[in-house]
């Protein structure tokens, strides 16, 4: 897992040039959708509130690397490897997701807000959407999407 601001994307050279432009001319006011790049990435962007942190689970995916982008709002989003993790819902291959328990122990966190990012590969399983500090805020984000090609 790497987080990082925004203003240095360029650094990162697992990133495709198309997909870096189009992270470049993200802005707040792009309509929540999906939005096609390429033959096999993407990007979501969408609104929602943050959750309590017992309503979230952690998450993970083989075929994709996502690069979580804050728009507005501030939420927080706990990681951990898979290894520490027991599954709660079995991998799903047309979603690409698997779900895992909560365990007992807290795991890393971090803090996004407007202007940073987070980077996490299939081996980094993330809980996204939770509140900070006890606080629902409305958030919009950006999830890129970029297939895995080969082994990482």
């Amino acid at each position: 897992m790497i987080t990082d601001k925004i203003v240095n994307i360029s650094l990162y050279n697992e990133i495709p040039g198309d997909i870096l432009k189009f992270i470049k001319d993200l802005s707040p006011d792009i309509p929540c959708g999906r939005y096609q790049i390429n033959e096999t990435d993407y990007v979501n962007v969408e609104e929602y509130e943050t959750k309590v942190h017992e309503n979230c689970f952690f998450e993970a995916h083989k075929q994709y690397i996502d690069i979580q982008i804050l728009l507005n709002g501030i939420e927080r989003l706990d990681y951990v490897d898979i290894d520490k993790l027991i599954v709660k819902v079995p991998y799903d291959e047309t979603k690409d997701i698997i779900f895992y328990k909560n365990p007992d122990k807290i795991s890393n966190s971090v803090i996004l807000e407007k202007g940073n990012f987070v980077f996490l590969y299939p081996h980094d399983a993330h809980k996204p959407q939770m509140q900070v500090k006890n606080s629902k805020c409305k958030v919009k984000k950006a999830v890129v999407k970029i297939r895995i090609q080969g082994n990482i």
